[in-house]
Order: structure tokens, then sequence, then C-alpha cells
């Protein structure tokens, strides 16, 4: 087992085209049109989880670890949500951004370039987000370990990725980097994708149950993204730690 998950390769791909994150035209487009139902999921599932009723803000006091956060594509909406939220991501450009947007938006977000194994904090978080993220990582089963230690008990983990199906190397690769170019070509690579099973495996050995596993298909007609019995090809899943 290595001890670092950070893989070069995939740090070096999301600095080149780190200038295009807030840019809802731009390379990050399809992460633009994700955003809405992660969001929504995400809230929904925490409101439900911690039973709480803040109308304004209502993620009002949750502490919210965003793992991968990249530009801060999430991590502003959840800070606007009410939650108090921290931001790591590997690549340094990508911190950068992220720090001027939020500034510029004025708003509080603590953004460091480390990775979970180096995160060096005395803070035990609500709320993980690992959204998008193992499937660029080294070591899922290493990368993972770090995170749950990063988790508070009955603290709620989301992980969204690829499942390694047929269907998602025809849809995630031939079709979205290579025949509708939503994607550069060489965003994903299959082999790295993470089927549902393994992931739950996994995460059990770190004490964290499986609470929720949901599909994400889009919608060509409505052009958005829906949650679906179907976890053919993304998935997100929430897991509680016990």
């Amino acid at each position: 087992m290595k001890n670092n998950t950070i893989n070069k390769k995939e740090i070096e791909k999301f600095s080149k085209i780190a200038e295009e994150w807030w840019n809802p035209e731009g390379k990050f487009k399809p992460l633009h049109k994700f955003n809405p139902i992660r969001i929504s999921y995400i809230k929904e599932n925490i409101i439900n989880s911690f039973k709480l009723n803040n109308k304004n803000k209502p993620l009002d006091n949750i502490k919210i670890l965003d793992i991968g956060c990249g530009g801060g594509l999430l991590s502003e909406p959840m800070c606007r949500l009410g939650a108090q939220v921290f931001g790591i991501d590997a690549s340094e450009k990508n911190i950068n951004i992220a720090k001027i947007h939020a500034k510029k938006n004025d708003l509080k977000i603590y953004y460091e370039c480390t990775s979970p194994e180096n995160f060096k904090t005395e803070t035990k978080f609500d709320v993980i987000l690992n959204m998008e993220i193992v499937e660029h990582v080294e070591d899922v089963g290493f990368f993972l370990k770090s995170c749950s230690k990063l988790l508070k008990k009955n603290g709620i983990m989301f992980v969204a990725t690829l499942n390694k199906t047929l269907k998602s190397y025809l849809f995630a690769i031939i079709g979205a980097e290579y025949i509708l170019r939503w994607l550069p070509i060489g965003t994903h690579e299959w082999e790295k994708f993470v089927k549902p099973e393994d992931l739950i495996k996994i995460l059990k050995n770190y004490n964290l149950e499986l609470d929720s596993l949901d599909g994400m298909k889009f919608n060509l007609i409505k052009d958005k993204w829906n949650l679906s019995s179907d976890k053919s090809i993304n998935y997100i899943a929430k897991f509680i730690k016990n």
C-alpha cells in the first residue's frame, strides 16, 4: 500500500485547465450541469440526517470537508447554505482559482493545497465530500482510509464516481470524450473506475456503512441530470461512520 494518493499525471491534467473552472461554457461545462443535482442531494441528505431546521441557512454549523475541491464549484454553494467549509485539492492552481473566486464573492472558505493523508488538522468533520475524485487518485484504498480518519463518528461521507461497466466505458469515455466532446480526451481512465460493491467493501474496513446508493443519469432532452435507479454509469453513495 502506498502512503501517497496524489497522481501527478491527473494533477497536471486538471491544472492545465484550471483557468476554466468558473466558465459554465468551458471545459468544466459538464460539471456545471451536474452541480444542481449534487447540491440538492447533499443538502437534503445532510438536513435529514442531522435533523436541521434553519430555513435561511439550512446547513448552519455543519463542518464540511470538500476533498478534490477543484475551483470550488461545490464548496461555494455549501458555504452559501451556511456550512463551515474546508476545501482541499492537490493542485496549487485549482486552490488559487478557488481562493480568488471565494474572495471575489465574499465567501469565507478555508482552502489548502494538500491531500487527505497530508492534511494537518485537529478538526473532525461532520461531512466529507468525495465527488468525482476517487477515479483520479493513486490508491483508492489508502485515499479512503485517509479520508475516514477526518470524519466524526456518525458523520457522513458522500462519494460520487463512475461505475466500472461496459456501459460506462461506452458513455463516459467514448460518448462524452470522443463523440460529444463534453470532456477533454483523456479526462477519464476506465481502469480507475470503481464498482459500488468495491467501494462499499473498502469503506466497511474503516467503519463506514452504506446508507444509500443512487444512480445519476443525464436527460438529453431536458439537458439536465436526474437521480435514477440506473447505477451503471454515474452513481452517488452516502456512508455513515459507526
